[in-house]
C-alpha cells in the first residue's frame, strides 16, 4: 500500500518552499524550521534551485532537496511563462512523487501559495498536507483570487499570517476563511538595538529595505526624499533589496530616477544583504511604502525591533501590523507628498520618538518573539499529522 497511514511511522517533515531567498516569507520559515527540529522532527526542505536560504536551513538542522517546482508568478500569465510553467510542471511531477516517496514524510508544509503542485502530489500519495499562507491579494480579481486559493481544500490545516490574509480567503471561499488560523509571523530582532540619535544633526537618514518593484512604492521614496530637498530639507535615503529576475528594468527606472532628480548623492543602492541590522542601526526611519495590498509588514516590525521610527503605506496588512505602536506612522500609498511630510513630522517629533522607542520594541517583541512562534508551530504540525 502506498498510503502513509498504512506505513510504518514517519517522523519527518518535507517543507516545500517556492524560493531559496532571504527575504519575509522565507526567513520566516526559517523560524517555522528550527520549531520543528527543536521539537524532535526530521525536517526536509525543497526549493528549485539554490540560494542563500539553503545554507541557513543547513545550519538549522534541515536538509535540502533541490526539486524543480512550478512556482505562480504574474509571469504565467504570458504565453512564454504559461509554456516554462508546464514545462516545469512535468518534470516537477516525475522529481516530487519520487521524493515523497523516498521520504515517506508524516506531512507536506507547503509554504505559501505559490508553489500549487505540492499539495496534489502529496494527497496523491496519501500524505496529509499543512498550507501557511503568506499572500493576501484583495486587490486582484475575483476569478484570480478563487484560482489561486483552489488548492487549499486539499489541506488539513491553514495557517495564515495576519486577520487580512484570512479576511482575502474568505472573500475568494468563506469554507476556507473559517478554517483559517492566524500565527503572526516571527520576527526576529537585533542582536542588540543600536541607541537612535540623540539629535538629527545633518541630513535624516531613511532606510528601505526589500524586493525591488513597483509594487513596493521604491520610487515614491525616492520621489519623497526629492521633496524634502525642495523643501530645504536634507535626506539621505538608504535602498537595501534586489529585483526578482524580469525585473532589471524597474532597478534601471530607479537610477534613472535618481539621477533626473540630481539625487546621486542622496539615495544609495546597497543591493541584497544578509543581515540589515548595521544600516538600520545607522539611520533614523524606516520607510514601507508599498502600493499595494501587503499580507503582513515584516520589514516594520523589524524596524520597531531595533528601536526605530516606522513610516508605512495605510493599507492591508501594514495597518494590522503597526497597530498600536507610537513610534508607526501610515500614509495614504502612492502618495510622495504625504510620505514627505511624515517624514517631516519625524524630525520635529524626535523628542517624543525617543520616549517612545524602547517600548514599542519591547511591545514588538511580545507579539512576534520567536520562542513562541517556535513552540505554536511545533504544537500545530503534530496535531495535524496526528490527524
Amino acid at each position: 500500500m502506498t498510503h502513509a497511514s498504512r506505513r510504518r511511522p514517519s517522523h519527518t517533515v518535507l517543507v516545500a518552499h517556492p524560493s531559496p531567498e532571504l527575504y519575509g516569507s522565507d526567513r520566516v520559515m526559517l523560524e517555522s524550521v528550527s520549531g520543528l527540529v527543536d521539537d524532535g522532527w526530521r525536517v526536509v526542505v525543497t526549493v528549485p534551485t539554490d540560494g542563500p536560504l539553503v545554507a541557513e536551513l543547513q545550519a538549522r538542522g534541515a536538509s535540502v532537496e533541490l526539486c524543480p517546482s512550478p512556482v505562480l508568478r504574474k509571469s504565467v500569465l504570458t504565453p512564454r511563462g504559461f509554456a516554462r510553467f508546464v514545462r516545469t510542471s512535468a518534470a516537477s511531477i516525475v522529481r516530487g512523487t519520487a521524493l515523497l516517496r523516498r521520504e515517506r514524510p508524516a506531512l507536506v508544509y507547503v509554504n505559501t501559495i505559490t508553489v500549487p503542485l505540492w499539495p496534489l502530489l502529496a494527497r496523491a500519495l496519501g500524505v496529509p498536507v499543512l498550507t501557511h499562507v503568506h499572500e493576501g491579494e484583495a486587490s486582484a480579481s475575483r476569478t484570480m483570487r478563487r484560482l489561486l486559493a483552489l488548492p487549499l481544500f486539499l489541506s488539513r490545516v491553514l495557517l495564515v499570517n495576519s486577520r487580512f490574509s484570512a479576511s482575502v480567503l474568505s472573500s475568494s471561499f468563506a469554507r476556507l476563511g473559517r478554517r483559517a488560523e492566524v500565527v503572526y509571523n516571527a520576527v526576529p530582532g537585533p542582536d542588540r538595538r543600536t541607541p537612535p540619535r540623540e539629535f538629527i544633526a545633518g541630513p535624516l537618514r531613511v532606510t528601505y529595505i526589500g524586493r525591488l518593484s513597483p509594487r513596493k512604492g521604491v520610487d515614491v521614496a525616492i520621489d519623497a526624499v526629492g521633496r524634502l530637498r525642495d523643501r530645504g530639507i536634507s535626506a539621505q535615503l538608504n535602498v537595501v533589496g534586489s529585483v526578482f529576475p524580469g525585473y532589471e528594468w524597474y532597478q534601471r527606472e530607479l537610477a534613472a530616477s535618481v539621477g533626473s532628480k540630481d539625487l546621486v548623492g542622496s539615495v544609495r543602492f546597497h543591493g541584497f544583504q544578509p543581515c540589515v541590522w548595521d544600516i538600520v542601526g545607522d539611520g533614523d526611519v524606516v520607510v514601507v511604502p508599498s502600493r499595494v495590498d501587503e499580507p503582513f509588514g515584516n520589514t516594520a516590525v523589524e524596524a520597531l525591533l531595533a528601536g526605530r521610527p516606522v513610516i508605512a503605506s495605510a493599507t492591508s496588512g501594514l495597518l494590522e501590523a503597526t497597530a498600536g505602536y507610537r513610534t508607526a506612522v501610515t500614509v495614504r500609498p502612492d502618495d510622495a507628498a504625504a510620505l514627505a511630510d511624515a517624514l517631516e513630522l519625524t524630525i520635529h517629533d524626535w523628542d517624543t520618538t525617543l520616549e517612545a522607542v524602547g517600548g514599542d520594541a519591547d511591545e514588538a517583541e511580545r507579539r512576534h518573539g520567536v520562542a513562541g512562534y517556535r513552540e505554536r508551530i511545533a504544537r500545530i504540525v503534530r496535531e495535524a499529522a496526528r490527524g
